[in-house]
């Protein structure tokens, strides 16, 4: 798929350069929203290097384009042409605060289907394939891109948005699906209706399952549940984010890392606190294609480490890599009695017991205290929950030195998601 030759860091850096220097010469005259900014920090076109962008040009964060589109309902002025020039509206999910709604031009849409198509092609996926997208396609970005880059690609495209999970399942087995796109946790729910309807996950043919919309599909733990649970398939991880686009795929030789599409972003991370350059800190991202409704040094809020060192990432790919994909979100750090306790790690010890269906962590706040208990749904197999919870208490321990309650609820209590999956409840008290 593709070519094997990739290009060097040197022309990869040259060429993101070039392309800076023709975004912000397109924005400044046109884009309000960034005519002000830039001229409020006393940036403009005289781009000298990629260290200088990052040294002169403002971050751009959630807030203010919140705000923006507060002032200017409802698209806001991150918009570099005339309205009759967008043809897509999307809008963010708004799992952190209100939505952010994103036009895009034809152009700025074809360079991001481009993007999924790198996705694609680094998890060997094109014509001839059999593609299931087992998403119900609302206004956020999701799996749009991805439709229709995997049409261009030549491959079936099976849409499954507004079926249950049983008829997307026959929808897979009818159709001979031999790729399922999905969130880790739909795919974890599209297996466990699988044994309820009695439909061998195996015998369906499912070879590769594209993951996106948590970090999931880096976790060691829910990566090889994934595997077991649909046993010959490979597992890809991706993620994007609507403001942004479709950011990074899987490297095919090191699962766990992600490979930035850097024909597409510049990307830096950043110490949260300092806004200083760090190894392992927040995402930040600059698009480079998307000109009609642009993103500079925007602070995305996800938490990455950046794989270091001068040499090519062992697939021949000299692209800015993550080690781990997402680690998870810079604010969902919670702090339970001086322990640092992230989403990931708690994912990570659950998916590591076959006899944990479903989970969900539940954050007390009480006098700028945290506190951190579990609930536990059992699969159907599990013989003992008494053992289950003492099991689990014991991870908890061991890997934060934390005594953390474990509750078991009752089969079928816990939701199921489809979308991105809300396993942590916070309550004040």
């Amino acid at each position: 798929m593709g070519s094997s030759v990739h290009p060097a860091r040197a022309d990869i850096e040259s060429l993101q350069l070039e392309h800076l220097r023709a975004l912000v010469a397109e924005l400044i005259p046109s884009n309000k929203f960034y005519a002000q900014k830039l001229q409020s920090a006393g940036a403009g076109f005289d781009i000298a290097s990629l260290a200088d962008f990052s040294a002169r040009f403002p971050f751009t964060n959630k807030a203010e384009l919140a705000a923006d589109q507060l002032a200017n309902p409802c698209h806001g002025t991150n918009l570099t042409y005339p309205l009759n020039r967008y043809t897509r509206f999307h809008q963010t999910s708004g799992t952190s605060g209100s939505p952010l709604r994103w036009l895009d031009t034809p152009e700025s849409w074809d360079a991001m289907i481009e993007s999924w198509s790198e996705v694609f092609r680094a998890a060997a996926v094109g014509a001839g394939d059999r593609v299931m997208f087992a998403f119900s396609f609302g206004p956020f970005l999701g799996f749009w891109l991805a439709f229709e880059s995997a049409e261009r690609l030549g491959c079936l495209c099976l849409p499954g948005g507004g079926l249950s999970s049983a008829a997307r399942l026959r929808m897979m087995r009818d159709n001979k699906a031999t790729v399922l796109c999905c969130t880790p946790t739909y795919a974890l729910r599209l297996a466990e209706v699988a044994a309820e309807e009695k439909i061998e996950t195996q015998s369906l043919g499912i070879k590769t399952i594209i993951v996106a919309g948590e970090p999931g599909g880096s976790i060691p733990a829910t990566r090889a549940k994934l595997e077991s649970l649909w046993p010959g398939a490979r597992i890809c991880d991706h993620h994007g984010m609507t403001e942004v686009g479709p950011v990074t795929y899987e490297c095919p030789q090191l699962p766990g890392v992600l490979h930035v599409i850097e024909s597409a972003y510049y990307a830096e991370v950043i110490d949260a606190a300092t806004s200083k350059p760090a190894t392992t800190g927040e995402l930040v991202l600059t698009t480079l294609n998307r000109t009609g409704s642009p993103l500079l040094r925007y602070r995305t809020g996800d938490l990455v480490k950046r794989r270091v060192g001068n040499a090519a990432c062992e697939c021949g790919r000299s692209e800015f890599s993550l080690a781990g994909g997402i680690i998870g979100r810079v604010d969902d750090m919670v702090i339970v009695r001086g322990v640092n306790v992230y989403p990931t790690a708690v994912e990570q010890i659950m998916r590591g017991f076959a006899d944990v269906a479903e989970y969900r962590a539940i954050i007390t706040r009480k006098h700028s205290l945290s506190e951190l208990q579990i609930e536990v749904e059992p699969a159907v197999a599990c013989a003992d929950t008494t053992i289950l919870t003492a099991r689990v208490r014991q991870a908890f321990e061991t890997a934060f030195t934390l005594r953390v309650p474990v509750n078991v609820v009752a089969l079928g209590t816990l939701p199921r998601f489809e979308m991105k999956a809300k396993r942590w409840i916070c309550e004040a008290h």
